[in-house]
Parts: structure tokens; C-alpha cells; sequence
């Protein structure tokens, strides 16, 4: 009765979804392709029912990225296999395109509906149903187990506050998670919430993120430019807005009151700490690249951005990463990197990566969604947490200024992403159990 509810709500919320989506193509176009998917309606031919398509739901570009992980094991145990891949964010169907192999399909997830789900599982026949790390829709789940279409979360995680607003849906979010034929969680304390709400936890296998391996050549080129730059590269990583605002005024107070800390210095003095480093800012969303850009020239400060570069970054007060795909070159050219959505209330972004990188990681106190990791990192010597963004970059000036500390943290991060390998092999071996007889 209460599923019937909301169906009847998302089918209602349709005309406003359309909106939305038009909204959101005015920064990001590439939300008008092929709009007609998100409600199951398809100009793909139909896919046969032969067992041979493996469906992975990643929603945007973290989970398409750990999706790659996955995917190239499963490739090797799994070769006949047809991969269906589905996403709900724009950045994170530019990103799954690279996954794609001949015979493969990609598609928008479809709108949470009834007819919207039964068409897309009628369309394309999936052998399994594999969801990355959150999204759990009710009537996908209910029309999955109706079907006999085992629909499993993995890499998956749950915060706290997402445990709390599912709980306050209860009467919706738990038959959802019922449902699952299993769930392969992260950390122990993601199964328990989990457990909370009724999924089958059947396994903790940690993060799939720990077995992605850097671009080699990416880092190399990176590494290359930072020895060239002749001073040290800090960079802020996945910055989000706000952040980055609040870090510019941050950089011209300190370098017009000459206070560091609660010490009032000579005012030139910090201009030249401030100069002696290089700032890099590379935002989280690649739609706020050029409201980024603007942030900095307003405050008075040169821009170089990467999409100009040639040969080699151009000399400005403010590098800005404004490119996709290129974070192994970014954490390679820098000496430490503050953790973008850590210094406000959203939950931080995945540090993972820039530990496999050997970028030391300064985190506020905002590491909600990543939690385990960042304590991990933190214990493992790799990360160094701070109370505010003020704080945190002067710590990550001084480090950038002690070659014998950044060469430690740098060491220790590596180590770090080293040891929690192995959640790719773990959760390949669960799947093979449901497609294999």
C-alpha cells in the first residue's frame, strides 16, 4: 500500500524531472542525451535473454570509477559476459563510455516508476543486478526480486545521517533493502547500519577504490612538473562551493594582515610564505570550472588554467585543474592536497586516491562519508586532520616547507593504500557465486 503510494508520487514527479533535468543541461548538456531512457523508453534494439548481460548501476563519477575496478576483474573471469551499464549523473556516463566494450550497452537509469522499471528490465534482460555504493530505488528492488533478477549492493556504504533518513522512511527504505539478494559492505560499521534497516550484509569487503591503480603515466608527468615548477605544489582536491571562496579570502587575508595563527607577523614577510608555495585549486564538479576561475581573478589573483597549459603549467598566482580524468597528474605534481567537502558540513571526499598517488591528505572535520578511511589514514600517518580551512592551510604550508615530513607522509601514504587492497578480488568472488551455477 505504501509502495503504491509513492509510485504514484514519481509518477506524478515526472513533468518536474524533465525540468530538472533541462535545468541541470544549461551547465551540463550532456543531461539532454538519449532523455527518453530515464523513462524506459529505448531506440536500442532489445537484448536477449541468454544470461550473458552483467547490469552495473554506477551513479556518478566516484562510482563509475570504482565500477572500473570491478569490472576489469569480472572481464577476466567472466569474458562472454555483456556488460549493461547505467548511470544518473552526466559526469558519470562521460566517464563509463571508457568502459564500454563492443557489445556492451549503456543507459540513464530509468525514473523510479513502475512502467519505467518494468520496461527497462523487459528491454534489456539482465542476468544480475549490480548496484555501487548507495542508490537503492523501491521499485527497481521489488521489480528485480519479482523478476528473479538478483539485485546486490556493492562497495556499499551508508553514514550515519543516511541511516537516519531511511529510518525515518522506514516503511519505504526497509522492504527495499529486504529485498537485495545481498549487500557487500565496506567497513563493519556500514554492514551494521545496514543490518539495521533489514539488507542481507553478507560480507565486509572493504573499498573497492584501495585496487585502482594510478595512471603511470598520468603520475609521471605530474612528478616531472612539480620538479620543474621550483617551489612546492599544494593543491586543494575536490574542492566544493564554498570551499573555494572561503580559501582565496584566506589567501589575501593572510597575505595583507601578516597574521599566521594568532601571531602577527610583518605582512611581507607572509606574502613571501605565501608566494614561496605554488596554490593549485581543482574543483569537485567540472560545471563550476569556469564560476571557479572567476572566484580567483576576482580576488585579484592570476589564473593559469590547465586546459591552457602546453608543455608545461604557465607561471600565476592560482593553477586550476580544470580537466576530467586527470587526477593521478594532479596528485603527482602536488607535495600534500586539502580534502575537498571535508571543511564544510558535506561529508568529504575520497582521500583513497590520493594516497595510492603518495599525496599526504589534510582533512577538516568533515570526513562523514569516508569515515573509516580517514581515520585509517590519519592512524597510518598519511593524513593530518584540522579544525578549520584556515588551519589547514597554513599546516599545509609549513609541511611543504619540511622536505624531510612530506617525504615521510609521502612514504606512509603509499603504504597506506597498499595495505586494504584486495576488496576487487572479494567481491568477484561473490558475484561469480550468483551467475555461476
Amino acid at each position: 500500500m505504501m509502495r503504491a503510494l509513492y509510485s504514484l508520487l514519481t509518477t506524478l514527479a515526472q513533468p518536474l524531472l524533465r525540468r530538472k533535468i533541462a535545468r541541470r543541461a544549461v551547465q551540463e548538456p550532456g543531461y539532454l542525451e538519449a532523455v527518453e531512457e530515464r523513462f524506459g523508453r529505448y531506440t536500442l534494439p532489445p537484448l536477449p535473454a541468454d544470461g550473458r548481460t552483467l547490469w552495473v548501476h554506477a551513479v556518478s563519477l566516484g562510482e563509475t570509477r570504482a565500477a572500473a575496478v570491478l569490472l576489469a576483474r569480472l572481464r577476466a573471469q567472466l569474458p562472454g559476459m555483456r556488460l549493461l551499464l547505467t548511470h544518473g549523473t552526466a559526469t558519470g556516463r562521460a566517464e563509463g563510455k571508457s568502459l564500454l566494450r563492443p557489445g556492451d550497452v549503456q543507459v540513464w537509469l530509468p525514473w523510479d516508476t513502475p512502467g519505467a522499471v518494468q520496461r527497462f528490465l523487459a528491454h534489456f534482460k539482465p542476468h544480475i543486478g549490480i548496484l555501487m555504493e548507495t542508490e537503492v530505488w523501491p521499485n527497481l528492488a521489488a521489480a528485480c526480486a519479482q523478476r528473479h533478477v538478483p539485485l546486490v549492493l556493492a562497495n556499499a556504504r551508508l553514514s550515519a545521517k543516511s541511516q537516519r533518513q531511511a529510518q525515518r522512511l522506514a516503511w519505504l527504505a526497509k522492504p527495499a533493502y529486504r529485498s537485495l539478494a545481498a549487500v557487500w559492505a565496506q567497513t563493519q560499521d556500514d554492514a551494521v547500519r545496514f543490518a539495521a534497516l533489514g539488507a542481507p550484509v553478507q560480507g565486509v569487503f572493504g573499498n573497492l577504490k584501495f585496487d585502482a591503480t594510478p595512471d603511470a603515466a598520468q603520475l609521471a608527468a605530474g612528478r616531472a612538473w612539480r620538479a620543474a615548477a621550483g617551489r612546492p605544489v599544494l593543491m586543494f582536491a575536490s574542492s566544493r562551493e564554498g570551499e573555494e571562496l572561503e580559501f582565496l579570502q584566506l589567501l589575501k587575508f593572510f597575505q595583507t594582515s601578516g597574521l599566521v595563527g594568532s601571531t602577527l607577523v610583518a605582512p611581507d614577510l607572509v606574502a613571501k610564505q605565501m608566494r614561496a608555495v605554488q596554490w593549485l585549486i581543482v574543483p569537485r564538479h567540472p560545471q563550476r570550472f569556469d564560476e571557479v576561475a572567476e572566484l580567483i581573478t576576482a580576488q585579484g589573483l592570476t589564473l593559469s588554467r590547465r586546459s591552457q597549459w602546453g608543455a608545461q603549467p604557465e607561471a600565476a598566482d592560482i593553477w586550476l585543474g580544470d580537466s576530467l580524468g586527470e587526477m593521478a597528474l594532479y596528485y603527482g605534481l602536488s607535495d600534500a592536497a586539502l580534502l575537498g567537502g571535508s571543511f564544510a558540513p558535506l561529508g568529504g571526499q575520497n582521500l583513497i586516491e590520493a594516497a595510492a598517488c603518495g599525496c599526504p591528505v589534510l582533512m577538516g572535520p568533515h570526513t562523514f562519508n569516508f569515515s573509516e578511511a580517514a581515520e585509517l589514514a590519519q592512524a597510518a600517518g598519511a593524513a593530518t586532520r584540522h579544525a578549520s580551512l584556515a588551519e589547514a592551510v597554513q599546516a599545509a604550508q609549513a609541511l611543504a616547507g619540511d622536505g624531510a615530513r612530506q617525504a615521510a607522509m609521502s612514504e606512509a601514504a603509499s603504504r597506506f593504500a597498499l595495505a586494504h587492497r584486495g576488496a576487487a578480488d572479494r567481491t568477484v568472488a561473490a558475484v561469480l557465486e550468483l551467475v555461476r551455477p
